[in-house]
């Protein structure tokens, strides 16, 4: 991330997208929207391809169910336990079956934790950016004195 060619901006926006279209598109379908996206902006590939790890197969079985209660509580008078969510599979059959309203969950809950997620990881990133290739620098600069003091030793 640090060693990245690009302004801090560019890395940031790049990690951002990806975690964007992490929560926002279901889990397999991300890097067909992510890398294309980021190729488009003139944004890291790299940080949109790592951005969308937010969503994997381990995550997905507490995100998924977390998303779609939420917003099921919050439209849809709660009709879906999280438990029932919890036991789902996860897979587009599974999600098909729990019905229309589980569907429009699990979709408006991705957009609203991709509305949360995306400014928290742009900014998170772009502050690691800044922050590591200052301290690169500050690392070498330290290298040259240290070489410059032994070759200016060297030639006494």
């Amino acid at each position: 991330m640090v060693r990245d060619p690009l302004p801090p901006e560019d890395i940031a926006a790049g990690w951002a997208l990806g975690v964007f279209v992490g929560c926002a598109i279901p889990f397999g379908l991300q890097l067909i929207i992510s890398i294309p996206l980021a190729m488009m902006m003139r944004v890291s590939k790299i940080g949109a391809t790592l951005g969308t790890f937010i969503t994997n197969p381990v995550t997905i079985f507490f995100i998924y169910p977390a998303q779609t209660f939420v917003v099921n509580k919050l439209l849809f008078d709660g009709s879906l336990t999280y438990s029932r969510l919890a036991n789902t599979e996860w897979t587009w059959a599974a999600v098909r079956r729990l019905g229309a309203e589980a569907m429009a969950s699990f979709f408006l809950g991705g957009f609203l934790l991709a509305i949360v997620m995306t400014p928290i990881a742009y900014f998170t990133v772009k502050r690691l950016v800044v922050r590591g290739r200052a301290f690169r620098l500050m690392l070498a600069k330290r290298r040259a004195a240290k070489a410059a003091a032994r070759s200016g030793a060297a030639a006494k």
